[in-house]
């Protein structure tokens, strides 16, 4: 057994189960009911308006629709997602990395890293990102899940003297599928969120575990 393999896991975690189910509830609203809710149209684009994450408010001057909308985004957007497909892969992967993550830092401290994360994801899309078309999904905390992950994968194989060539080559395969979604998305990939979700979970980690017997 690798020494990878002894990074603990807690598989099903009531904090992770419950970001997920609050997660999934904006796509089975918008399948459930449907369009020209309550006069205003298609729900999904209700939502899209008023909580996906808009770089034009910032860098552009748009005016908000509602008050603290500039701040609220910055959050809002990971709970909504641009259809089932999308919600699936990004939850699959909470479900994955969330029981390595509580069983490093505790159910509280994989909240609070989402939350963060989902921040990081957010300012990284607004500082490298000229795009005006809204952003949404859970992808910069799902990345900022996998460089906390990494982190501790690092930690670990500095404290035991593992090589750290597989480390290095999964970074590298994670860089080069974003290159690749990219491309099959014609640039509808949102790298800039993942780099800062990636970035953020990355410091989370080494100031709140900055040793192997350290956990918050």
């Amino acid at each position: 057994m690798s020494d990878f393999a002894r990074l603990s896991n807690r598989p099903n975690a009531p904090a992770v189960l419950w970001l997920v189910g609050l997660t999934c509830i904006p796509e089975a609203m918008f399948t459930l009911l449907g369009a020209d809710l309550i006069g205003q149209g298609n729900l999904r684009q209700v939502a899209m308006v008023y909580g996906a994450f808009w770089n034009g408010l910032i860098s552009a001057g748009w005016e908000a629709l509602y008050p603290f909308q500039r701040e609220v985004m910055f959050l809002s957007y990971a709970f909504l997602h641009g259809g089932f497909l999308h919600l699936i892969g990004n939850m699959m992967a909470v479900l994955a990395l969330g029981g390595i993550v509580v069983a490093r830092i505790g159910q509280q401290g994989f909240l609070l890293l989402y939350v963060l994360t989902s921040i990081g994801g957010a300012a990284g899309f607004a500082l490298l990102s000229s795009s005006t078309a809204p952003m949404v999904g859970a992808s910069g905390a799902v990345f900022g899940l996998i460089g906390a992950w990494k982190f501790w994968e690092w930690q670990l194989r500095r404290h035991t003297g593992a090589a750290m060539g597989p480390l290095w080559r999964s970074l590298a395969g994670l860089a080069g599928l974003n290159v690749l979604l990219w491309l099959l998305l014609s640039g509808l990939l949102a790298w800039e969120a993942h780099l800062g979700g990636f970035l953020t979970g990355v410091a989370f980690a080494a100031i709140v575990t900055p040793s192997l017997r350290y956990r918050i």
